[in-house]
């Protein structure tokens, strides 16, 4: 549920989304496809809330119910576990339900706890150790994926270069003893690693000579505006993580929900932490055939769609 200009900015954003989404499970290795629902707010509306947000969600629902399952949607930017709560009054292809409801809850912590165990795999590369001590990272978007993965990283001894545009999160900040500051400032700061976290875009060919940062892996959907900056940034010796790697933990636990013999807490985390085993091999892949970690897991992504679109494959 975002705003935007209008309705073409709205479905590109679902096409790119949804995109991501195709390669996000493909390189996991999930039994998944991709897709992305949009809910569009109008330019100069804040999000709707009371009887309004209901309709607008019962609606949505309604669309997902027509499509009979091809599409399952999840809490996402925007929306909430309450709010699967109401699209669920009209299908049953929503997930990410509370677990006492036979879900598997708000799969947020769980995309921060696949981004840890992939931060922890970029610095193995990077600096020769997976330990977070004495590591610093700035991470820029402190909210439902950023603010969990904060208090991962302190957790693991790392020193935090905090940010959002939200300035009521300032709060997390002083809590874990990290510093403060605006995202501009944050996405060029001198640290070992920069976790991008809020929306997609961030990462620009201007903005790349300006990075002080060793390692970049975050939660933020399509961070690069053009791939072209992922060959940049590898010409500038920055290790990125590619977001849709990085950022699998919450349709990986999803999926745990969805598996035959339901949803279970620990399966889903060993799940979730193996996140940094798909990490390592697109780096060791992207090592091995002299290309960057990008078009490395693009390979592996498309070999897997491919694989999966077989007739072989289709008959089995």
């Amino acid at each position: 549920m975002w705003t935007y200009p209008d309705s073409r900015a709205a479905v590109r954003d679902a096409l790119r989304l949804a995109r991501a989404m195709t390669f996000k499970s493909a390189v996991a290795g999930l039994p998944l496809g991709g897709g992305k629902g949009v809910i569009m707010l109008p330019t100069g509306s804040g999000p709707p809330s009371g009887e309004d947000r209901r309709a607008v969600l019962l609606d949505f629902g309604e669309t997902v119910e027509m499509i009979d399952g091809a599409y399952i949607t999840a809490e996402d930017v925007g929306t909430s576990e309450p709010d699967m709560r109401v699209i669920s009054e009209v299908t049953s292809h929503v997930s990410g339900l509370a677990v006492e409801s036979g879900g598997s809850g708000d799969p947020s912590p769980w995309t921060a706890l696949g981004v840890e165990a992939a931060i922890r795999v970029a610095c193995e590369r990077a600096f020769g150790t997976p330990s977070l001590e004495g590591r610093s990272v700035a991470v820029v978007g402190v909210g439902h994926v950023g603010g969990p993965l904060a208090e991962l990283l302190a957790a693991g001894g790392a020193t935090l270069v905090l940010a959002d545009i939200d300035g009521g999160r300032r709060e997390l900040a002083d809590r874990l003893g990290a510093r403060w500051t605006d995202p501009p400032t944050a996405l060029t700061a001198e640290v070992d690693v920069l976790a991008p976290c809020a929306l997609g875009g961030v990462l620009t060919e201007e903005l790349v000579p300006q990075l002080g940062c060793r390692v970049i892996a975050g939660a933020a959907n399509n961070q690069l505006v053009a791939e072209a900056v992922g060959e940049l940034l590898a010409a500038h010796a920055i290790l990125w993580v590619p977001d849709f790697v990085a950022n699998a933990g919450g349709v990986v636990n999803i999926a745990v929900e969805l598996e035959p013999e339901g949803y279970d807490t620990q399966r889903a985390e060993t799940r979730v932490r193996a996140v940094g085993d798909t990490v390592r091999a697109v780096l060791d892949h992207a090592d091995a055939a002299g290309i960057t970690p990008l078009a490395a897991a693009m390979e592996i992504a498309h070999r897997r769609v491919a694989d999966a679109a077989a007739p072989d494959s289709a008959a089995a």
